[in-house]
């Protein structure tokens, strides 16, 4: 299969993780750099291989996954770029209220306690 120079939408990249399967196939990618199809799906007993590739289908149309064909067997690698581009232009926006609430915890934290009384 060829790989997809397009971007993928943000919603596209958000519901392709959505779901717990997928984001343990991503982990498994991301520890393991390259796997086959049956690699995977030897990974998740509790699903069907047809259910696998299924999920692996919407890996690829998000651009999360990509798959080069070797003989006859797809191997999947990562491609965590459009993660990176989802943290760059969406949550990034969210790091000064994460660091006002780090920055409050830390006040909170290094504040001289009230000292017990004696009984």
């Amino acid at each position: 299969m060829k790989r997809s120079t397009s971007s993928s939408p943000p919603d596209q990249v958000f519901g392709a993780i959505a779901d717990p399967t997928r984001r343990a196939i991503l982990d498994l990618l991301r520890e393991q750099s390259t796997l086959t199809a049956g690699q995977i799906a030897a990974r998740f007993a509790a699903i069907s291989r047809p259910a696998v590739s299924k999920h692996l289908r919407v890996l690829r149309e998000a651009n999360l996954v990509h798959a080069h064909e070797h003989g006859r067997e797809n191997h999947y690698t990562l491609d965590a770029e459009p993660l990176g581009r989802i943290q760059r232009d969406w949550l990034n926006q969210f790091a000064p209220h994460w660091e006002q609430s780090l920055e409050r915890l830390k006040h909170q934290a290094e504040a001289p306690r009230p000292r017990d009384e004696p009984e």
